[in-house]
């Protein structure tokens, strides 16, 4: 490896919304540093599932409403 050009790879502490803390290795901050995470896989609807919303009259029965006298003849 080239000296001086890599970043320093420290250990820090990273605090999820619930509370809960580990501690990884990162390039983040500086050595001892704690990141509070805003967003975390224990929370985010992307990851957790969140509420489903089911749409009455979605973009397809739109389209066939719209077009249900159009036809081939």
């Amino acid at each position: 490896m080239k000296a001086d050009i890599h970043p320093d790879y420290h250990e820090i502490t990273v605090v999820m919304t619930d509370g809960t803390s580990y501690k990884t290795h990162s390039t983040w901050g500086a050595p001892g540093d704690t990141l509070r995470l805003e967003i975390d896989p224990t929370s985010h609807p992307a990851w957790t599932g969140g509420p489903q919303r089911v749409l009455e009259g979605g973009q397809v029965a739109r389209f066939n409403k719209r077009f249900a006298g159009f036809g081939l003849k």
